[in-house]
């Protein structure tokens, strides 16, 4: 397993430089699979966020700014050299990512993967995000729209998809001619700021893309207060959200918000079974459970329920957690002690509430060291229990049984939050009548966690509003003028 000893420590990058807080405080960072100290990072602060924005307000609003007067097409090429850099120090990120986070190394080489893809896709939108000329009813007038940039994007990322997900906010920001200050989880910032090291190298107007570490409590808030901040882009949990739509309520900040998730997996009892058991495992234990749209509710068609826990069970036990560097380790551990307690507490809440646990349930280490839980599967669970309604944000695995569509569809849509969901059939009408049913931002039919830059995510309900990926993403970074010109 890699040691601390190989990663510096970690600075502020504001206005294309590498600054210490203002303060001069720093924080730790942990490897979850030791548990031990990785590095140090400097702690962001109020100050240093203002530095920030003050820097992205400039390179935005400045005519003479290097970042406002940049042509869309430079703009792409730009985008697609972050792209190009990422993909030359992919096996950098993707150690890195697994050094702080505690994820598989295989599991990290897909994230880095996907974030290329992220940045190649949104480099082909500069030169293609156009306004529109409208046919008036009354003239004579000449009137049209053009779309244009927000201004400066507070971006807040979580721990669970460092890299990912600040490449799912930062693209398409920066795409749509905006400047970005990033703040990613304390947890994790490690490859946020080497993310801050390829823009620069790709020639990054100074200003245009920011990264403070720090607190949720004072650098993100500072953030989300700050008034040279036009929006801000969201992903986290739901409580942690509902504050942020609050605070950017009273200065009438835009925000997106994509976050927490108890979604259903529906296998009904004609699908196939073998697919649909290996397609359950994966969605709830691929990057320890630690992912928004885990499909931690597994709804079973009573009469394949018990076949279907069996092979869950199964395929559970061969997922023993392991050291993330080796190559065949497919669980990971979780991101800190905290978030070990929190999981562990769950699982003693469930079996307290009487669901029955089948496999999994306990703490573990590797090597003596680390944060790990097993993979953990309940049957005999009840849909108002606990563990069947809030985010457990783990590697645990609830069972609910159902007779009919229409209980499958009710089970389903019985929560507060409404982010994925997937189904399992092979009746194809089933298949698109049941998607169309359920309340979630994204439905999976026979695969689960697909993802690609392309198709737009987010959620239903309280797991959010405003959508990351695709074109529609683009729509939440930018805004609408009209502009009418008298031709008489």
């Amino acid at each position: 397993m890699s040691t601390a000893t190989q990663v510096r420590p970690g600075k502020l990058f504001i206005n294309g430089e590498w600054q210490d807080a203002a303060s001069g405080q720093t924080f730790e960072v942990h490897n979850p699979a030791l548990g031990e100290v990785l590095t140090t990072c400097a702690e962001a602060g109020p100050q240093d966020v203002d530095r920030a924005v003050r820097a992205a307000r400039a390179a935005f609003d400045d005519e003479a700014g290097a970042w406002r007067k940049l042509a869309p097409r430079d703009r792409e090429k730009l985008l697609r050299a972050v792209a190009d850099g990422i993909q030359k120090r992919a096996e950098e990120f993707a150690q890195l990512e697994t050094l702080n986070n505690g994820k598989p190394l295989f599991e990290s080489k897909i994230d880095v993967s996907e974030s290329i893809s992220v940045f190649q896709y949104f480099s082909g939108w500069p030169t293609k995000i156009t306004g529109s000329v409208l046919p008036m009813s009354t003239g004579p007038f000449h009137t049209y729209t053009l779309r244009e940039p927000l201004g400066v994007v507070g971006s807040i990322v979580p721990w669970n998809f460092p890299l990912n997900m600040a490449t799912w906010h930062v693209a398409p920001a920066l795409a749509a001619g905006n400047t970005v200050v990033l703040k990613p989880a304390q947890q994790t910032p490690m490859t946020a700021l080497l993310l801050a090291e390829v823009m620069a190298e790709a020639g990054m107007p100074a200003g245009a893309f920011n990264v403070v570490p720090g607190p949720g409590r004072a650098a993100g808030q500072a953030l989300v207060d700050h008034p040279g901040v036009d929006k801000i882009s969201f992903t986290g949990s739901t409580e942690v959200g509902k504050g942020i739509a609050r605070a950017c309520a009273d200065s009438v900040k835009k925000v997106s918000l994509e976050l927490g998730g108890k979604s259903p997996n529906v296998i009904f009892a004609d699908a196939d079974l073998e697919a649909a058991a290996r397609g359950a495992v994966a969605g709830i234990f691929y990057g320890k459970g630690e992912v928004c749209a885990a499909g931690s509710r597994l709804l079973v068609e009573r009469s394949a329920h018990d076949a279907i826990v069996e092979k869950v069970v199964e395929q559970a036990k061969k997922r023993p957690p392991g050291d993330p560097f080796d190559p065949k380790t497919r669980l990971g551990a979780v991101v800190s002690a905290a978030q070990q307690k929190t999981v562990l507490g769950y699982i003693e809440k469930g079996q307290a509430e009487g669901a029955r646990l089948r496999c999994g349930g306990k703490s573990a280490t590797v090597n003596g060291k680390g944060y790990f839980v097993e993979a953990t599967v309940f049957d005999q669970v009840r849909p108002e229990m606990t563990i069947a309604r809030e985010e457990i944000f783990g590697p645990v695995l609830v069972v609910l049984p159902f007779d009919t569509e229409e209980e499958a569809v009710a089970l389903a849509n019985d929560s507060p939050y409404g982010l994925a969901a997937g189904v399992w059939t092979k009746d194809v009408k089933r298949a698109h009548r049941v998607a169309r049913r359920l309340a979630a931002g994204t439905v999976w039919v026979n695969t689960y966690n697909r993802y690609d830059a392309v198709a737009p995510f987010g959620g239903y309900k309280q797991s959010g509003f405003g959508r990351l990926l695709g074109e529609s993403a683009l729509e939440g970074y930018t805004q609408t003028k009209t502009v009418w010109v008298d031709l008489s």
